[in-house]
C-alpha cells in the first residue's frame, strides 16, 4: 500500500511540476504517474552507475554533478515519452528543482502525520 500511495504522489508532484513550469508538458496526470515511475527507475538504474562513475568529479563539484545527472535523466525519459515533454536543458533542470521540493514538501508532511 505504501508504494502505491509513493508512486501517486510522483505522479502528483510531476503533475504540479508540470503545471507550474512553461517549457514541461504532461498530457494527462496517468503519463505523470509513468513519468515519474520511470524518471524514479531511471535515476535508480542509470543514474546510480553514472553517479559511481563519476564520483571524484562528484567529489570535487560539491554533489553538482549528481544533480546533473538527474537532469539528465529527466531528459532520458523526455525521449522516451511522447506524452511527457521539456523543451531543453534548462526546463529539464527547473523541473527537477520543483519535483525535488515537492517530493521534500510531500516527505515533510508524511513525517509530520506519521
Amino acid at each position: 500500500m505504501r508504494l502505491i500511495i509513493e508512486i501517486l504522489l510522483m505522479g502528483v508532484a510531476v503533475a504540479i511540476a508540470a503545471y507550474l513550469l512553461p517549457g514541461v508538458d504532461v498530457s494527462g496526470f496517468w503519463s505523470a504517474v509513468i513519468a515519474g515511475v520511470l524518471i524514479a527507475l531511471a535515476n535508480a538504474t542509470i543514474g546510480t552507475i553514472l553517479r559511481i562513475l563519476t564520483f571524484p568529479i562528484n567529489f570535487l563539484t560539491l554533489g553538482l554533478m549528481s544533480f546533473i545527472i538527474t537532469v539528465l535523466m529527466v531528459l532520458l525519459v523526455d525521449n522516451l515519452m511522447d506524452s511527457f515533454n521539456t523543451t531543453g536543458f534548462f526546463s529539464a533542470l527547473m523541473f527537477a528543482i520543483v519535483l525535488a521540493v515537492l517530493k521534500m514538501i510531500f516527505s515533510a508532511v508524511d513525517n509530520d502525520r506519521g
